[in-house]
């Protein structure tokens, strides 16, 4: 990168950093996000040739951190989906609910503490930050902007860690899913 390109890069930071992540933070409602997401757009920024043919710097970088703001929107709303059809796929398939505890035959009880133990031992050998924050979010209740508080993560890294998580669960439970109880 050229001397003045460098130059240019400083003084944009200096004098649009705070106010991007600002309006970031309006778009994806998360400041940790959009911290990501201004870092991203100047890193995007630095890697141009010659910051001298643009002809509005500014306007370049908020509309280069707008558009990865709304790929991340995008990226949250295919998890949240995703989430949601796999929770709604093993609570939804759920034979044995809490009001017909009593009905649930002895097949179905031994292949659901057969899917505790998988999930557990799935867990078990998951990495100590995923398996910590599913626990949180499962065991606790607890949303992915407390568990990123807590684990001094961004709020991205908690819903890696329990996609994560889900995908693991979700391959124990499909291993054991083919068996036949006898």
């Amino acid at each position: 990168m050229a001397i003045e390109n460098k130059t240019a890069l400083e003084e944009l930071f200096q004098s649009q950093g705070p106010g991007l992540v600002r309006f970031l933070s309006k778009k994806v409602r998360n400041p940790e996000d959009a911290e990501d997401i201004a870092q991203n757009a100047f890193i995007r920024i630095q890697r141009i040739e010659n910051l001298n043919q643009l002809d509005n710097l500014k306007a370049y970088l908020y509309q280069t951190a707008s558009n990865l703001a709304i790929d991340q929107i995008r990226r949250d709303k295919l998890h949240n989906n995703y989430v949601n059809q796999e929770t709604t796929k093993y609570l939804g398939n759920d034979d044995c609910g809490p009001s017909a505890a009593d009905d649930c035959s002895p097949e179905r009880i031994i292949s659901a503490k057969r899917q505790l133990k998988e999930i557990r031992h799935a867990l078990d050998n998951l990495p100590v930050k995923c398996r910590q924050a599913f626990l949180l979010h499962r065991s606790k209740g607890l949303s992915y902007s407390e568990i990123a508080e807590e684990m001094c993560v961004s709020v991205s890294s908690v819903e890696k860690y329990i996609l994560q998580s889900l995908k693991t669960c979700r391959k124990a439970l499909a291993k054991i899913g083919d068996e036949e109880i006898v």
